[in-house]
């Protein structure tokens, strides 16, 4: 989740972007978010539908079971970190709107890089649930973002503030602030949105991370 900003002429990994006009920099870029955030959220959206059919039993809360939960972050993570790694020299493997925003603010990429980032985001999202919908058993709707019984809207509101600024925070210390380390970025940021979803999926509150679902 490198910044894509373009400086005289090099994208963010210094690689020389001569050959390419500024338009059509900003189209690949945006083609990499779909194709990664397609890739990152079916993936992610599959496990999370597997991991709650074969869940053998619920919590006492009426929730889901803590090793559920478990496996719901796993697959997320995980899936986060491969894309992440695979996809960062074409687009800067955001896959997040939240992400992308933070990363404007922080000066680290264009706005107008953005404005075809989200878009590309939003549409890969929507593919990726329609296309596991199709094909596996169960409704991707088991994947949607609730209030879980004991979250109040107040609540929901500073948990889902505080696990958003934490994947920001990491995205913006591991890959936006150049360093020997930057390299491995990808597996920080995916240990991030794990660590996040463990509390957050018993709250519900958490999964909403990702603003593309």
């Amino acid at each position: 989740m490198g910044p894509t900003a373009e400086k005289n002429g090099h994208d963010d990994l210094g690689h020389p972007r001569g050959h390419l006009s500024t338009f059509n920099a900003h189209l690949v870029a945006a083609s990499g978010e779909f194709v990664g955030t397609f890739f990152f959220l079916y993936f992610g959206y599959a496990g999370n539908m597997m991991a709650v059919l074969q869940s053998p039993y619920p919590a006492i809360n009426g929730g889901l079971a803590s090793t559920t939960d478990t496996w719901i972050a796993i697959s997320y993570g995980f899936s986060l970190l491969v894309n992440v790694w695979a996809f960062y020299r074409i687009s800067g493997g955001l896959f997040n709107p939240a992400v992308t925003l933070g990363l404007c603010i922080a000066g680290q990429l264009p706005w107008l890089r953005a404005a075809f980032l989200v878009p590309a985001q939003l549409l890969g999202s929507m593919c990726a649930g329609g296309l596991v919908d199709a094909m596996f058993p169960g409704s991707v709707a088991q994947a949607n973002t609730v209030l879980g019984p004991y979250t109040s809207i107040a609540k929901g509101v500073f948990l889902e503030m505080f696990f958003t600024a934490q994947l920001i925070f990491v995205v913006l210390m591991l890959a936006a602030e150049k360093s020997r380390d930057t390299f491995i970025a990808p597996i920080g940021i995916g240990l991030a949105l794990f660590v996040a979803l463990i509390p957050g999926k018993y709250t519900q509150a958490g999964e909403s991370i990702y603003r593309c679902r």
